[in-house]
């Protein structure tokens, strides 16, 4: 294999074979191939693009590039979803479990939270005692008792994809739209499923801002992972506002817990469900069903049990990570809520200490807003919009002010 032919072909808008994608992949995850010439070739990706058939084969390289799960002959429909990220996301805590009622296995590998939006993993492990790191025979043996297991990416799975993630964060190729799917459908076809939903968002919160750019990422997706004989569907999700009325790992997980118990917001109940019964062999009635009956939380309490928590704290998660400040953030004025600001919120969290500017950085489960008010609702004022959660008085007040900046009130 010659690299900087490769590189040139596709600079030159060429078309790489299987058997060269395969090559350069396999060089690059043992460090024959170096990083400045795999730079060279994601910045040609960039500009140049990739075909479907080019996006599948780039998938299957980084997907085969480590382990990749292997399931009993007598195991039931796996399942899985995804998220493109976005401000107060917790579905996947309800949706798993909520799944999982359903006779089917949910290997679901999340990630953490970088920048303003959240992170499944650091959700859970707000919980305290839960482990993300289980072995394969540990996860094995979850999805054999309980249907459900949450874990995080292993250092044996999409190694490629790790060291290629990295190079395009320090190199300017993050937004190229084959690489993003490559990224995301290694990682998820590593689980070996049949079925696949994608929860592709939009808006301000969100890494794509437009609904044509989200439309088109969800078709790449689901021709990677048709290609890849996996059943994937997408839903387009605005994120315009923060979804439901948290945002921040511990007051998540406590509206995930209500929700689960057949309460919650109204917006992600429904958001849950969306998802839910595309890859269900049921129909949303019985989806909503074992949300309000009690069976979605009694698996949720033995997939915390499973994995280290104490599900008797479950009950008054509220009091697991009490905040040392909390605050009323109040409307100015009377009038209808016009916009609630999604990027605004994410970044005013971060600054609380609820997410990460960059992967070393320590999360503080206990900050971020709650009781956070809908667009649309008629306000008075005075009336609290949201609280913040702080460490300091000084940090509820410079995150308050923030969050104003993002609110219309008319």
């Amino acid at each position: 294999m010659h690299v900087p032919s490769l590189i040139e072909k596709k600079r030159e808008g060429g078309i790489l074979e299987d058997a060269e994608i395969r090559q350069l992949i396999a060089g690059y995850t043992s460090g024959e191939v170096p990083d400045y010439q795999m730079s060279a070739m994601a910045m040609a990706i960039f500009f140049q693009g990739m075909s479907p058939v080019e996006t599948a084969s780039l998938t299957r390289a980084m997907m085969e590039s480590g382990e990749v799960l292997s399931f009993p002959e007598s195991a039931p429909r796996i399942v899985d979803k995804h998220s493109t990220g976005g401000i107060g996301d917790k579905v996947s805590l309800v949706l798993a479990p909520l799944l999982a009622c359903d006779n089917v296995w949910v290997p679901m590998i999340s990630g953490r939270g970088l920048g303003i939006t959240g992170g499944t993993l650091d959700k859970l492990e707000s919980i305290p005692g839960f482990s993300v790191n289980l072995t394969t025979e540990e996860t094995m043996l979850q999805l054999e008792e309980i249907g459900v297991v949450m874990i995080g990416q292993t250092a044996d799975i999409c190694p490629a994809d790790k060291k290629l993630y990295a190079l395009r964060d320090v190199s300017g190729t993050v937004p190229s739209q084959p690489l993003i799917v490559a990224s995301i459908m290694s990682k998820k076809l590593a689980e070996s499923l049949d079925a696949l939903v994608l929860d592709v968002k939009f808006g301000a919160g969100a890494f794509m801002k437009t609904k044509e750019d989200a439309e088109s990422l969800a078709n790449a997706m689901c021709d990677v992972g048709r290609e890849m004989g996996v059943d994937t569907k997408a839903c387009l999700n605005p994120m315009d506002e923060p979804l439901g009325h948290a945002v921040g790992n511990a007051l998540e997980v406590v509206e995930a817990i209500a929700t689960l118990r057949g309460g919650g917001p109204a917006d992600l109940r429904e958001l849950v469900l969306d998802l839910s019964e595309q890859i269900a062999h049921v129909d949303r009635s019985q989806l909503e069903t074992w949300l309000d009956d009690g069976t979605a939380f009694s698996v949720w309490e033995k997939l915390v049990a499973a994995q280290g928590g104490n599900p008797e704290q479950l009950d008054q998660f509220g009091e697991v990570h009490p905040a040392n400040c909390i605050k009323e953030i109040r409307s100015d004025r009377s009038g209808v809520i016009r916009k609630i600001d999604a990027e605004t919120v994410g970044r005013s969290s971060l600054l609380l200490g609820a997410g990460r500017a960059k992967a070393s950085d320590e999360i503080d489960f206990s900050v971020g807003f709650d009781q956070i008010r809908k667009t649309g609702e008629q306000i008075g004022d005075g009336e609290s919009l949201a609280r913040v959660h702080a460490r300091t008085e000084q940090e509820a007040e410079r995150a308050a002010n923030e969050f104003l900046q993002g609110v219309s009130i008319v």
